[in-house]
């Protein structure tokens, strides 16, 4: 059972005393202050403090870059998923899990390392791939060149506007989505009774709205969840006046 989205008012501090202490707990990756990345993150956190709407909250700043919003949303969303799976990072049943076991049925989960000649293709388990995914969507955020966190506005945007910049963005928020597919799959439960459900449901209706504002699943990548996404799309459109 999937619980209804609920506002960002969940119980976080049901969140915070699950999480893992020592070498394994989550550090969420910061806009340094006074960059354009920092910038852009103060207009979401502004419209949702201020009790605005989720369309409103994802919806471009007038004057602001279309690219530029999207690497620093890739950034947030990024925190959320990692807030999540910590959670369960530590929990023996994430053992129980093998290769080749998917979701949907049937899907085998790969990954691939290396490159050129060296490059080594090795199915993984559900709770191994996502550790991948948020491991390799660290370090695309941590490379300077490739999501620059610097004074110089004008460099960065001119990152955040090539085409390579649009395709590994688009990376990233596939393999989100991915993940949020095997939380919903395999973890709700667990999630739900630690009281975070209402968290998960909100972090993710927050990422379809901005996925759902500026294209970015195709629609085959969605269809897995199709019950879970139909209705939030169906929320941003009602509320767009679509």
């Amino acid at each position: 059972r999937i619980s209804s989205l609920s506002p960002r008012s969940a119980p976080l501090a049901a969140m915070s005393r699950a999480l893992p202490t020592g070498g394994g707990t989550f550090q969420p990756l910061r806009h340094r202050s006074g960059t354009l990345r920092d910038r852009l993150h103060g207009y979401t956190k502004q419209t949702l403090g201020a009790g605005g709407s989720l369309n409103d909250a994802v919806a471009l700043p007038p004057g602001e870059s279309c690219a530029g919003w999207v690497a620093v949303h890739a950034i947030d969303f990024y925190n959320d998923v990692s807030t999540i799976w910590a959670v369960m990072a530590e929990d023996p049943y994430l053992d129980s899990f093998r290769p080749g076991e998917g979701f949907p049925s049937g899907v085998e989960y790969r990954w691939s390392e290396g490159s050129g000649r060296d490059a080594t293709t090795v199915s993984v388990s559900a709770p191994v791939y996502i550790e991948k995914v948020l491991q390799w969507i660290a370090d695309q955020i941590n490379d300077e060149t490739k999501f620059p966190d610097d004074d110089d506005e004008a460099e960065a945007l001119r990152v955040f506007q090539t085409p390579q910049f649009a395709a590994l963005c688009g990376q990233i928020f596939r393999r989100l989505f991915r993940v949020y597919g095997i939380i919903y799959s395999s973890f709700f439960g667990t999630l739900e009774a630690l009281q975070m459900a209402p968290h998960l449901n909100t972090c993710f209706k927050h990422f379809m709205f901005f996925c759902t504002e500026f294209g970015l699943l195709p629609e085959r990548e969605m269809e897995p969840l199709e019950v879970l996404v139909k209705p939030i799309r169906k929320q941003y459109y009602l509320a767009k006046g679509k």
